[in-house]
């Protein structure tokens, strides 16, 4: 049911007022501490001020989630202060150190903020995955109990010129999607100008043929009961026909300027006339600014007759600056009203100097508008956020004693857990964008099945057609197959990484992808790991060991993404003994609580837990033999232990990451012939290596003396005449710090440029990762002591 649009009008103008208050506070009152310009998007609070006023205390229930445009982030906030769940020192502190975030941010704002936004985009198209995995939830038997609600997202028009909108639109059609709003904030202004005429006559064509419901919400109350007035079919004509630039522009100039142009184009000293000359220069600007998506009458009555669960796209016409002096101007984007504009303003808001916070400031009945807040269904259980219990994690082994890839490990591992029982078995659930077999995913697949919502049999089955994948879809499946679009599949990493918190059901969320093109959903990983979701990335097959496929299939930098990913742990293993104890480890970390505690409480995030990525090959190592040492174990979840340990005097030192072991082995071995002291580094994670490193000379620097990172036991101890050459299938730099570590010099190889196809032999040649490079650098290094050792005994001698 509507709520009291009278109620609704009061809150609107409370939202109006502390968002704007609070913008101005941080640019124009609070003491400047440095030149940059601190900003707050006054305009495009306001545009959406009425929407969110009709959506939060009126539409929305407890169980419903929404994803704000980040330029609304001031009204979020003034609504959380306004229902007491924010600070006032926060509010004051606005784009400030500890204050509320300039957009809307899950770990970092106390407020109830259920997705961050930020980059645009990707708040509007991760609704439409948290629905789809609302939907996967409900259909299990252990989550038949979840809450089911509607996913909604606040989205600025010009947000709709990102492309993975429209990738997610195209996969929301394929899963069914249901129970999703995306409520279009249709200001027709962007940061650099007006929206294009007729665009969004082509961008409702769009949602029709995805299925989606398009409601058009143009005119507000006072339009509405002016056209039924003689004279309001041609106004409303009029209205239809002006431009976009055009109306922003008379919105600007006012009252006045709005009656000679209507007179100009429409007087006829008739009944339209009559119709403009009833409403003085106020009335009439208030009348052509009611567009509907400024009504909050109108938007509570639209969002109300809403009485199905497809998926809905609200066009609601707004005027960016609505209600305020800069209303429709095409630069108020980032513009700010000044401070005689704001005073006026204050006045014309009814708020008295020094009650600027007070929440119900210039409020007639101030005990009505309180009982109405109280009763408000959204807010009325109090913060949203749920919990889940952990999961035990089941041992994983895997036998070594033969040739394996990491790849087909990290399948085999996968499918011993699909043939048990376990809980943790139970709440995984695998992605992978078009390309679920060729990343070993393909007997999890086929003993686990796919989700969806009706099931759909498999024709090869039916038709007895031999193939190794059986592709069965049901309600009871664990694989969510995507069509190939790697923000996709980021984006489902952040709805089900966060399933336990949104729907209080934990999920394991795994996902594979060609290693490569990790890059291409870079921003919606950024994102997800931003929200602080929990999965685990696996990027296979990786490198330039991926030997025939060419330079576009052959990954070089991702190591230094997984190293400089926050909320990411990156390991590459070499050897499936060391994936299996990743991954049993990692099962856990995914599932540690950090929620509510930003800050650093260890070295490596231990406590507060995060995601995985791992870096997986198709070449297959001959493997160890069975390794047990608790040593060797905790070195490879700290990130190296020593293969082959330096004796006192070592000279040369190879540190290898990944599928190069072979090679760092080999030059090893050759290198051994002449001298004994050599050791050999096998590194798991550049990345927990380095930022163990980092975090013990901050912990020094803070006064704590004893502490010594993983990196600096294992380099600590070499001689300082010791050289280290490091080696990666990937950018040298990922490994080239470890000589920092002690002071040592470092030789780094690894791969800097496209790759090309060949054999792994004749690209590990090209670009000098193999067993001969390596000798060739240490033999350069020996050369080049030897020759400084000649020249310093000439000296002396001299």
């Amino acid at each position: 049911m509507t709520a009291d649009p009278t109620h609704l009008k009061t809150v609107e103008q409370r939202l109006l007022w502390l968002s704007h208050w609070m913008i101005h506070h941080a640019n124009h009152i609070r003491p400047k501490v440095d030149s940059i310009k601190v900003g707050g998007h006054q305009a495009s609070s306001a545009s959406m001020v009425s929407i969110m006023t009709a959506l939060y205390f009126s539409a929305l229930r407890p169980e419903d989630r929404v994803a704000v445009k980040p330029h609304a982030s001031p009204i979020f906030h003034a609504m959380q202060y306004l229902m007491g769940n924010q600070t006032r020192e926060k509010m004051e502190n606005f784009r400030g150190y500890g204050g509320v975030q300039s957009y809307p941010s899950r770990t970092k704002d106390i407020d109830d903020v259920d997705f961050s936004t930020g980059s645009v985009g990707l708040g509007v198209a991760v609704t439409s995955f948290a629905s789809i995995i609302q939907d996967y939830i409900a259909a299990k038997s252990w989550g038949s109990d979840a809450p089911m609600g509607r996913m909604v997202a606040l989205v600025g028009d010009a947000e709709l010129d990102e492309g993975n909108i429209y990738e997610a639109l195209q996969e929301g059609w394929k899963n069914d999607l249901r129970n999703c709003w995306w409520i279009i904030d249709y200001n027709r202004q962007s940061l650099d100008g007006i929206v294009r005429e007729g665009l969004f006559q082509r961008i409702e064509q769009i949602f029709d043929a995805f299925g989606w419901d398009v409601v058009r919400v143009k005119y507000g109350v006072l339009q509405r009961a002016a056209f039924e007035e003689p004279g309001g079919a041609r106004l409303r004509d009029w209205i239809d026909a002006c431009p976009n630039q055009e109306y922003s522009a008379l919105t600007f100039m006012g009252g006045a300027v709005w009656r000679k142009r209507l007179l100009d184009d429409l007087g006829d000293q008739g009944d339209v006339t009559a119709l403009i000359e009833r409403r003085s220069d106020a009335e009439l600007a208030a009348l052509m600014e009611n567009l509907g998506g400024n009504c909050v009458e109108t938007m509570a009555e639209t969002f109300d007759a809403i009485d199905h669960d497809r998926p809905v796209c609200f066009l609601a016409y707004t005027i960016k600056g609505w209600g305020t002096p800069i209303a429709g101007h095409k630069d108020n984007h980032g513009g700010l009203m000044n401070s005689t504009q704001f005073a006026a303003w204050q006045k014309l808001m009814g708020v008295a100097e020094g009650e600027e916070w007070e929440p119900l400031a210039g409020v007639e009945d101030p005990a009505a508008l309180r009982q109405f807040l109280s009763q408000v269904p959204f807010f009325a259980k109090g913060p949203r956020r749920y919990q889940d219990s952990r999961l035990p994690v089941p041992q994983i082994r895997l036998e070594g004693g033969r040739e394996i890839s990491t790849q087909m490990a990290f399948g085999k591992i996968l499918d011993d857990l699909s043939k048990g029982d376990s809980a943790l078995a139970e709440r995984i659930v695998t992605t992978s964008p078009d390309v679920t077999g060729t990343t070993n995913l393909g007997p999890w697949v086929n003993r686990r099945k796919l989700f969806a919502r009706a099931a759909q049999a498999d024709a090869f089955i039916e038709h007895r057609i031999p193939s190794t994948a059986k592709w069965e879809f049901t309600p009871e499946g664990q694989h969510i197959e995507l069509g190939i679009a790697e923000m996709n599949l980021m984006l489902l990493f952040a709805a089900a990484g966060l399933s336990h918190s949104l729907f209080g059901k934990r999920l394991i969320p795994i996902g594979t992808v060609y290693d490569p093109f990790v890059a291409r959903g870079l921003d919606a990983l950024n994102y997800a790991c931003y929200q602080d979701a929990r999965f685990m990335l696996v990027g296979t097959p990786s490198g330039v060991t991926l030997a025939p496929e060419g330079g576009a299939h052959q990954s070089i930098g991702t190591p230094l993404i997984g190293m400089s990913q926050d909320g990411l742990a990156a390991f590459e293993p070499a050897y499936a003994d060391e994936l299996a104890i990743i991954m049993e480890w990692a099962f856990d970390y995914l599932q540690r609580d950090g929620e509510g505690d930003p800050d650093e409480r260890t070295w490596l995030r231990d406590e507060t837990g995060g995601s995985v990525y791992l870096r997986l090959t198709t070449n297959a190592l001959e493997q160890p033999g069975e390794r047990s040492d608790p040593d060797f174990r905790q070195g490879v979840i700290d990130g190296a232990y020593w293969l082959r340990k330096p004796g006192p005097n070592c000279e040369v030192v190879i540190a290898y990451q990944g599928a190069v072991a072979p090679e760092a082995i080999k030059a090893a071995g050759m290198i051994g012939e002449g001298r004994r002291d050599i050791g050999v580094l096998a590194v798991t994670s550049a990345d927990r290596l380095n930022a163990g490193w980092c975090a013990a000379q901050r912990a020094r620097s803070r006064g704590n003396a004893q502490a010594r990172s993983h990196a600096e036991r294992l380099m600590g101890d070499l001689p300082r005449h010791c050289k280290v050459i490091t080696v990666i299938d990937g950018h040298p730099a990922t490994l080239s710090w470890l000589g920092s570590v002690a002071g040592h010099q470092t030789i780094p190889l690894g791969v800097e440029h496209f790759g090309q196809t060949g054999s792994i032999g004749d690209l590990y040649r090209h670009h000098g990762i193999d067993a001969a490079a390596i000798l060739e650098k240490v033999n350069g290094l020996t050369a080049g002591r030897d020759v400084l050792r000649n020249a310093l005994g000439v000296l002396a001698e001299g």
